[in-house]
């Protein structure tokens, strides 16, 4: 006998948990996987953003889940569906056209997710009584964080492991500086038998040791020697060559968006605001240079890459390395030498010395690896729910007049927008989060780009700590905080609090993208404040929504202001990839701390009940 009823601790967690795992691939882990495959900030942002779509529309199509079949037929079906779109990024990824594959499959995980989310949301109303409800609502919101913790943090953790796992044994260079070292610069000679050697395939540098003087050489000088370096490295394919594409793929096309709108924009802010890129120079001449040659001893497998990042492992933070932080190898390169540009601060007038660490990996291979993983784990919740989830008896295909049903549903969608303070809502739902919805786009490429760029260099395994571990958990302290704080003097009380701790802390970037530290701890630390004050300054947009939806058509009205929350982060996540890599990460974060102003404007248009929210308890996740 099928049982209606089943301890709710055996299906909570897990439905809740498989819940959240893919909104949060297709929101976070992808923009880091498509940056670690070396895809530009614009297509990044603006194709990922395209991600958000379904969760738009989602309240367009929640009665077809009423209409056809039961709840627990669509979460078994839609975990299956999403296990088939992770499997199909895994295969797709080792592919050459692998962006445009992997987007197609991301499309149907994306959907699939949003499905999934109706069913189980109205499942969890159907699977228990009013207390249960009550019960188990914070117990279904902490298994969807932990999701979220799960995604931004471990499941970039280890990527990142496979990452260097897949790779060759790492490899150190030290770098010396004195006074006493000669100023000469000479490019490295590589030996010729390099690629002979017996063994198996490792990297050799040449010279294994540097010695940079601390004598300064003329600013024209360095320029010479850094153009080199950069056309070598990208005449051969190691460093990526950002061509811009037409959305149709097709060098040359264009269209009447970027003849009128798109490039004349492009033009005025490169003109104004462009982040040039400064190269130290004076009368007294630049910090000293030295050039170290890379060489892949091994031939590749046929397109596959083998991913070479360099960073500081230990030792003075004087001397920098200012290209090659990121070296591609593959058939087509690997019998030539990739070249590495070493300075000192040009300040530096005592001897001292730091080590690079460089680690390889193949990074389709990795992340295939991890989306592997990911479908393997989808097939087990869709068969585990399949025995596990109770069949509650109101679990029922609605079978009624068809038109009679979609008349009524169309009546509560129009009801939601003939309220007399609409624009002020709407307003309010798109604009309250405009800073935000671009910086989340950007923080990620912001920590993991190169600091030549402009970024703060960090590798996978680092950005998924701080944004995974601390970020995420700092999120949950300031929701919980916010929630906490409402319930004590109401929502309207601590309105402008929210608007300002939601906004404020975008300065934090402001000062990492200006001081580009190198300390993990302040990066941590400016990032937990960013992620602590949005979570207690979402609050205020959680509760708005809940208080707009009050009334007997709470429950659609809920899921259309949840679509237009998504439409308010995708829309200003789609251009933010173009903007930044325009105007470069400084102005960006500036641009950032002005969009507040959007978003306070609708504030001070609100009607809301001084006592609203003073008893309120924390619903859904």
């Amino acid at each position: 006998m099928k049982q209606t009823t089943r301890n709710p601790w055996t299906w909570i967690p897990t439905l809740y948990f498989a819940e959240g795992i893919p909104y949060v691939v297709a929101m976070t882990v992808a923009v880091i996987m498509f940056k670690r495959l070396g895809i530009s900030n614009t297509d990044i942002a603006l194709y990922t953003s395209w991600l958000y779509l379904p969760w738009v529309i989602k309240p367009l199509w929640s009665p077809v889940v009423d209409l056809f079949k039961t709840k627990r037929w669509w979460i078994i079906v839609m975990q299956l569906l999403i296990g088939a779109g992770l499997g199909g990024v895994a295969l797709a990824i080792p592919l050459p056209g692998f962006f445009k594959i992997t987007l197609i499959f991301l499309w149907l995980l994306a959907f699939s997710s949003a499905t999934h989310d109706i069913s189980a949301d109205g499942f969890y109303m159907l699977g228990l009584n009013e207390h249960q409800q009550a019960y188990f609502v914070g117990i279904r919101s902490t298994f969807y964080r932990i999701a979220m913790i799960t995604g931004q943090g471990l499941l970039i953790i280890l990527a990142g492991y496979f990452e260097t796992a897949t790779g060759l044994p790492p490899i150190d260079i030290q770098v010396k500086a004195s006074p006493t070292f000669a100023r000469t610069i000479t490019l490295p000679e590589v030996s010729k038998d390099a690629s002979a050697q017996s063994g198996n395939a490792h990297f050799s540098t040449f010279p294994n040791e540097v010695k940079l003087s601390t004598q300064k050489i003329p600013a024209g000088e360095m320029d010479s020697i850094r153009k080199l370096v950069v056309s070598h490295n990208l005449s051969l394919g190691f460093v990526g060559n950002s061509k811009q594409q037409t959305p149709t793929g097709k060098a040359g096309d264009t269209s009447w968006w970027s003849d009128y709108i798109s490039s004349p924009l492009k033009s005025f802010l490169q003109k104004h605001f462009q982040n040039k890129e400064s190269i130290q120079s004076g009368e007294n001449g630049v910090g000293n240079v030295a050039v170290v040659a890379v060489k892949l001893n091994g031939k590749p497998e046929a397109e596959k890459e083998m991913i070479l990042n360099f960073k500081l492992k230990e030792g003075d933070n004087s001397l920098k390395l200012l290209e090659g932080e990121r070296l591609a190898f593959n058939l087509e390169n690997w019998e030539q030498p990739a070249y590495l540009l070493f300075q000192t601060d040009p300040k530096l007038n005592s001897a001292t010395d730091a080590m690079f660490k460089g680690t390889s990996g193949n990074f389709h291979l990795a992340w295939s690896i991890t989306f592997v993983i990911l479908a393997i784990l989808f097939v087990i919740f869709s068969f585990y729910h399949r025995f596990i989830l109770p069949y509650p008896i109101s679990d029922q295909k609605v079978i009624k007049g068809g038109e009679n049903l979609f008349l009524a549903f169309f009546r509560t969608f129009s009801s939601f927008f003939k309220r007399k303070e609409i624009w002020v809502i709407l307003s309010f739902l798109m604009f309250y989060r405009f800073g935000e919805a671009q910086l989340i786009k950007m923080a990620s490429p912001f920590m993991l780009d190169s600091r030549q760029l402009g970024g703060l260099g960090l590798t996978t395994g680092e950005v998924g700590w701080i944004y995974g571990t601390f970020g995420i958990l700092a999120l949950t302290v300031g929701g919980i905080l916010g929630g906490w704080a409402a319930s004590r003097k109401g929502f309207r009380y601590w309105l402008w609090w929210m608007v300002l701790a939601i906004n404020i802390p975008h300065l934090a970037y402001v000062y990492m993208a200006y001081a580009q530290p190198s300390n993990y701890l302040i990066i941590s630390l400016c990032a937990v404040i960013e992620q602590f004050s949005y979570g207690f300054g979402f609050t205020a947009y959680m509760l708005y929504m809940i208080y707009i939806s009050d009334g007997p058509n709470k429950t659609a009205h809920f899921a259309i202001a949840t679509g237009f929350m998504a439409l308010g982060m995708m829309l200003p996540g789609m251009f933010s990839g173009w903007l930044q890599e325009i105007i470069g990460y400084r102005n960006f974060f500036v641009w950032v701390m002005l969009c507040m102003i959007p978003g306070m404007i609708p504030v001070l248009f609100l009607n809301v009940k001084p006592e609203f929210g003073k008893k309120v308890k924390e619903i859904g996740k």
